[in-house]
């Protein structure tokens, strides 16, 4: 790359930080690299610079020298510092990137796999009727959950014997493999056939889990459901999911909550609503009507000439707040019956009201049967 400049290389300005020239040797090399555009010489090309690029700039004496004289030999002249290879160049930060490309991570250290690992979590869905939403509830679930086998302690061997370092990974788990390409030897990381990555191998296993160190386990566990939830809550009871496998901690076990509708009522929140049906001679005259509520029948007074669709609140008598204090309210709604089909005296009592009211039926228009009588008399 001589006459060339390294930070062009990388998409950079000069003096880019040390942590901006890694991550943008990141960005190139995932664009670039052979194993992702196989038989383009172009990429190969460009992977041989911005690795090259990188060489230099990530190295802070190479780095000041190509900052001060144009070349990381410094003032005696430009070295070329070729590729020649992957061969001395440290991939040790960078296994997370290329190992989808390889299949595993490169070398850099060989990670185990036989470390402290969490235990998976589980989710239960919960039906709760209305009421017991409102309300809260103690229920008693039944769950499936891997858990550590009490005959072996987990270990997966039988009681008295032990697990040895698996010979081929020498209990690392994992495998390292050289491949040779284009742009030099690679070494590769993948999961130890022999051990399935456990780094152990058990030749006397246990008879109750067969060397798996976990058995199925069926539960009851005790849920205390505060008053208050609905549907799409989640309530997580930490520590009740699968163990952990080589001394790691439990998972969780999450409570998914669905609370049935009310044949009654009707909830947005902590608040609910109901409609209440009274008769117009109720809603001119005024009355004591009963109202349901969650806490039994309240009585309430309507006020004279209520009008259809007037809405009251009940104050305190919606749902409380979950693992809070207070509750919402209760509001009302007043539906007018208007009657249908009256008798003779009903209509009569109308008409009179009417009379009374200053109003006309016909409002002051004779109707056809009017009409008819008036020429009959």
């Amino acid at each position: 790359m001589a006459n060339k400049d390294y930070y062009e290389a990388l998409g950079l300005q000069k003096g880019a930080s040390d942590e901006d020239i890694k991550k943008a040797f990141r960005k190139q090399a995932i664009k670039y690299h052979p194993d992702k555009n196989q038989g383009n010489k172009e990429a190969e090309e460009k992977f041989k610079e911005i690795n090259e690029a990188y060489q230099v700039l990530s190295d802070p004496q190479k780095k000041a020298n190509y900052d001060q004289f144009g070349s990381a030999e410094g003032p005696a002249g430009f070295g070329g510092g070729g590729f020649g290879g992957a061969e001395g160049f440290d991939f040790g930060d960078l296994g997370d990137i290329f190992g989808s490309f390889f299949g595993g991570g490169f070398s850099g250290g060989g990670r185990r796999r036989n470390g402290p690992e969490r235990g998976n979590d589980l989710e239960y869905n919960l039906n709760l009727s209305f009421e017991e939403g409102v309300f809260g509830v103690e229920k008693d679930i039944s769950i499936s959950r891997n858990e550590n086998c009490e005959t072996c302690n987990g270990t997966g061997a039988k009681p008295g014997t032990s697990s040895k370092t698996c010979d081929k990974c020498h209990g690392s788990g994992q495998i390292r493999v050289q491949r040779s390409t284009p742009l030099g030897n690679f070494v590769t990381q993948s999961t130890c056939d022999a051990c399935g990555g456990k780094g152990t191998i058990i030749s006397d296993p246990c008879g109750e889990c067969h060397g798996h160190g976990k058995v199925r386990k069926h539960r009851k566990i005790k849920v205390n459901i505060p008053a208050g939830v609905d549907t799409g809550n989640v309530l997580p009871l930490r520590g009740q999911g699968e163990h952990g496998k080589n001394g790691g901690p439990p998972g969780d076990l999450y409570v998914n909550i669905r609370v049935a509708p009310s044949n009654v009522f009707k909830r947005n929140g902590i608040d609910l609503s109901i409609e209440t049906h009274i008769s117009f001679g109720k809603a001119a005259l005024g009355t004591e009507i009963k109202v349901p509520t969650v806490d039994g029948d309240v009585k309430y007074t309507v006020p004279a000439g209520t009008q259809p669709g007037t809405v009251f609140r009940l104050k305190g008598k919606g749902v409380p707040r979950v693992n809070g204090t207070g509750r919402g309210d209760q509001y009302v709604k007043v539906i007018v019956d208007v009657p249908k089909n009256l008798n003779e005296k009903q209509k009569e009592a109308l008409k009179l009201f009417m009379e009374a009211s200053g109003e006309t039926l016909h409002d002051g228009k004779e109707s056809f049967v009017d009409k008819i009588k008036k020429k009959l008399q």
